[in-house]
């Protein structure tokens, strides 16, 4: 997999961290991406049966600010979260999208 799309996925992964972090806040917002709009990602990068990114998923994050998500993308803590960095970095794939040049 090329390291930028590494990279973007890993972001995408860290911001759902914060999502689960903060899951229960109301009007929590992430570049450009809802708390809601974060959680439907979640099945798509936790085990044991992790599911293929819902359209809403794929959808929430061709609005975001992918930029900004970029700046998220070096979390240590997605295991401990229940959140596969290898699932999470197949998101942008499965979601076709592409992540900035610089991320």
């Amino acid at each position: 997999m090329e390291i930028g799309m590494k990279k973007f996925v890993m972001m995408v992964a860290a911001v759902l961290v914060v999502a689960i972090v903060v899951e229960g806040s109301e009007g929590f917002s992430l570049c450009n991406m809802s708390e809601d709009d974060l959680m439907t990602c979640k099945p798509a990068v936790s085990k044991p049966s992790p599911v293929d990114p819902s359209p809403e998923c794929c959808k929430a994050l061709s609005g975001a600010d992918l930029t900004c998500l970029c700046s998220y993308k070096n979390s240590e803590t997605l295991p401990f979260l229940g959140i596969d960095p290898d699932l999470a970095m197949a998101l942008p794939s499965k979601c076709n999208l592409t992540p900035p040049a610089s991320c």
